[in-house]
């Protein structure tokens, strides 16, 4: 199944993605987007400290690419990965894994969604949440 997800100025869009999948009962999915948002802060993996180091920037950007998936935590929720690269004014990019940013004017997501659950397991080495092909099916 496909969907077309439309965020309005003042969506969170971590949140939206959380909140659709969780409305939606989408267990494994992936999707791309395009749009504009302000307020974004996003991070790279540090794997020596085993954490994620955020940035923001308090900005009008383009969302050049943003691309993610949807699997289950072990809480039997849905769990979202997105990674985003933006386009500032002078024609820069900025990107990293999402944390957060605010839709504006809009962000326009087109969600795929898959027949298999896919479950996301702590990697005993990052502490990531990845996925577990050795998961079976349910």
């Amino acid at each position: 199944m496909s969907y077309a997800l439309v965020l309005a100025r003042g969506d969170e869009v971590a949140t939206a993605l959380a909140d659709f999948a969780h409305d939606e009962g989408v267990f494994a999915a992936s999707f791309t987007a395009i749009g504009a948002v302000s307020d974004p802060e996003v991070a790279w993996f540090d794997p020596t400290r085993k954490q994620y180091q955020a940035l923001r920037l308090a900005e009008q950007m383009e969302v050049l690419s943003l691309v993610g998936d949807i699997g289950v935590g072990q809480d039997g929720r849905p769990l979202v990965h997105a990674h985003l690269v933006l386009g500032r004014h002078d024609g820069s990019a900025f990107g990293g894994h999402l944390i957060s940013a605010i839709a504006s004017p809009t962000l326009e997501v087109f969600v795929t969604t898959y027949p298999h659950r896919l479950d996301k397991r702590p990697d005993p080495n990052t502490g990531l949440q990845l996925f577990d092909l050795l998961a079976p099916e349910r």
